[in-house]
């Protein structure tokens, strides 16, 4: 047999709980329905540094790159801006210039407001440090 106290008391928690469990249900469905991100950033930024540094030969890099573009090809995503013109600077530095033309004319493909400097790449094969 219930009690007043009892009975009111269960009341009460209806009354909390059923709010809490309302918002933490619709927090979750909201994160479940987040945008994926527009690029895949996958080893992109770590190889830009690499780049920088100067600290790892342009194979090590190219390599690093080119497992990147396959884990984001593979995931159905799209490499970020910048990603296929670094990857052919790195391809013109081992003389690789058939390779390097392909990555910019990808850059280009993907990313038509590069096309101004990537034209310039291609016009000047430049072999970079």
């Amino acid at each position: 047999m219930m009690t007043r106290f009892t009975m009111k008391h269960s009341r009460m928690m209806r009354g909390i709980c059923l709010p809490v469990m309302a918002t933490a249900m619709l927090l979750t469905g909201c994160a479940a329905n987040r945008p994926q991100p527009l690029y895949q950033w996958t080893g992109y930024q770590p190889a830009v540094y690499d780049y920088l540094k100067g600290e790892k030969a342009p194979q090590e890099q190219i390599d690093a790159l080119e497992k990147a573009l396959q884990d984001i090809s593979g995931k159905g995503h799209t490499p970020p801006p910048g990603f296929h013109a670094q990857l052919g600077m790195l391809y013109a530095s081992v003389g690789n210039d058939t390779q390097a033309m392909q990555e910019f004319e990808s850059e280009k493909q993907l990313f038509p407001e590069s096309s101004t400097y990537m034209d310039f790449l291609m016009k000047h094969k430049t072999k970079q440090p």
